[in-house]
């Protein structure tokens, strides 16, 4: 797509700290990233969303994420690890972009990317279940 920021860096067209690359994705470190090591997975095709992007290239994606993430918590020796794919501006997503987060997480980083869970009555979580599922 002309003008994508992502699509640019992820076929090398701007400079980036590239992690790891193959013939469809590009892994890149984030410029402002939440912690150490904080990488973003960026298709070479541009797909705006989880909405867009065919089923197999997500999947391929994940497969990169994991493979990635074993190799930052290997040699970054990182707590854990938050994998985030926002869709939409409401759900944080400010490049539109398919791209997954790949975040180390340590002991005390300072980072809240965790929600705060609410507590629907077991009637509105049938009637959530019967309208996805219907």
């Amino acid at each position: 797509m002309d003008g994508c920021i992502f699509c640019k860096i992820a076929n090398g067209e701007i400079p980036s700290n590239t992690i790891f690359e193959n013939d469809e994705f590009r892994v890149i470190l984030d410029n402002g990233p939440a912690t150490k090591g904080h990488a973003l997975v960026l298709p070479k095709k541009h797909y705006a969303d989880l909405f867009e992007i065919p089923e197999e290239t997500v999947a391929n994606a994940a497969i990169v994420a994991k493979k990635v993430a074993q190799n930052i918590k290997e040699k970054l020796n990182c707590d854990g690890l938050n994998l985030v794919q926002n869709n939409g501006a409401t759900a944080g997503q400010t490049v539109m972009h398919f791209h997954l987060h790949i975040i180390p997480r340590y002991e005390n980083d300072g980072q809240h990317i965790l929600w705060k869970p609410t507590s629907p009555s077991a009637e509105e979580l049938v009637d959530i279940k019967n309208k996805i599922v219907g």
